[in-house]
This record gives structure tokens, sequence and C-alpha cells, in this order.
């Protein structure tokens, strides 16, 4: 958004019309699958518009770039509309629009896993139980009590948190969790000296997303943490 148009909107003399974005990093010509990967941010004053090159969209490239090694899927990443989680219009709307125009391009029956990181993450949970979804992984998911209230019935649930980060609550994440899984299989696996950013021990929060994505939608066994979450252990330490 242009400075001029941000200060306008501050001031409350224009309406900027803010819209999601979906970016395609791999679209396979019969996909046996689609992950929608997710980026986190908090709120600024203001409704801002999402921009590509800041941190949280950037540090989820990575991420979608590792799951679409597996070529038989396609991965797409989403650019909320707005920064943060504005109550009026949550990133859950953005997600649901996002499902609605991949299904659009693939065909209805496209089963599709989101991925997601800090409040990406809790987007992800809580539209884990629109149609189409056969599997969430929330990477240092940002929650709040309640949020493990969704009924996410037929669904994969994969948390993967680490055990140093200062931003999201672990201890909330594991009651969350532990809610969400009256409902569905769930699995936690928190890696060791991990940070919120995901920097330290990257491949960990990379890898696992990647290869859940992969046993779900492709069939792929699935080996260490992600295999032994898979295989039904709640708690796993990567």
């Amino acid at each position: 958004m242009h400075v001029l148009e941000q200060h306008a909107l501050d001031a409350g003399c224009v309406r900027v019309d803010l819209k999601p974005r979906l970016i395609a990093v791999r679209r396979p010509r019969r996909p046996r699958g689609a992950v929608l990967v997710l980026h986190g941010g908090g709120a600024r004053h203001g409704s801002m518009a999402v921009s590509p090159t800041q941190l949280s969209v950037l540090r989820m490239v990575p991420v979608a770039r590792r799951v679409a090694r597996d070529r038989g899927l396609a991965v797409y990443r989403l650019l909320n509309s707005r920064r943060g989680w504005d109550d009026t219009h949550t990133p859950v709307e953005d997600v649901r629009w996002a499902l609605t125009e991949i299904r659009e391009h693939l065909g209805p029956d496209v089963p599709v896993v989101l991925v997601g990181h800090s409040l990406g993450a809790r987007a992800a949970i809580l539209a884990g139980d629109l149609p189409g979804v056969v599997g969430v992984v929330a990477l240092a998911a940002y929650l709040l009590p309640g949020d493990g209230e969704v009924v996410l019935t037929g669904r994969r649930v994969m948390f993967v948190h680490g055990a140093r980060d200062r931003i999201a609550s672990m201890p909330q994440a594991r009651a969350e969790a532990r809610r969400l899984a009256r409902t569905a299989p769930v699995g936690f696996v928190e890696v060791a000296d991990g940070t919120h950013g995901m920097l330290r021990h990257h491949r960990a929060f990379d890898g696992a997303a990647a290869e859940f994505a992969s046993a779900l939608l492709s069939g792929r066994p699935a080996r260490g943490a992600v295999g032994r979450v898979l295989a039904g252990e709640d708690l796993v330490e990567a």
C-alpha cells in the first residue's frame, strides 16, 4: 500500500479495498492434493495491507518450497487481506476464499492440507473444519483459550512447537491440542531449542510440515517424528 493511501486510511478519508492474494508455488497438471501455506504477523495501526516482503510472509517461503519438493502436490501461499487478526474480517475468511479458488483451479474434490505459522497456525486450526481440508499443520501456533474447541472430526492435526518459543506459549498450544484431540487425531512435536521464528532448527519445522503433507496427500511413508505422530503418539520430541 502506498504511504499516502495509508495516511488517508488512518485519517478516515478514503476506503482502500483490501483483498487476499493466492500465490502458486507449484501447480502440477494432475495433483494428488493441495497444500495451502498461511503466514502469521501481528496487527498494525488501522487496517493495513499485507506486503509480500514483510518478515512473517517471507518466513513461509522456505516452508512452501520444502513442501513443493513433492512434485505431486499443488502448493500455494496465501497473502491475507490485512495484517494481524481483525475481528471484523479474520484470516479464516481469507482461507475460505483461498479454498474456493483452489477448488476452481483443481476441481471440487481436491484434498487440502493447511500449513500455518503463528497466527497463521491459528487460522489453519479454526479453518480446519472447512470442506476439503484433510489435515492441519500448526507451526509455533499463537492460540487463545477456546481455539481448541473447534471440531475437526476426520482431519489429522500436527503441532510443531519450539521449546524456546517466547512469543507463542507452548503450554497454551498443548492445552488446545488436548482439546482438539477430543474429536480428531492430534500429535504434538516439540523442537528442542526451537524459537518462534523457526530459524533455529528450521529444517525440523519445514521438514515436518512437508513430510506430514506428503504422507496425507501422496501416501508416502513418514519417518522420524512425523511417522511417530501418524502412528498415534501424541507427544514427540524432535
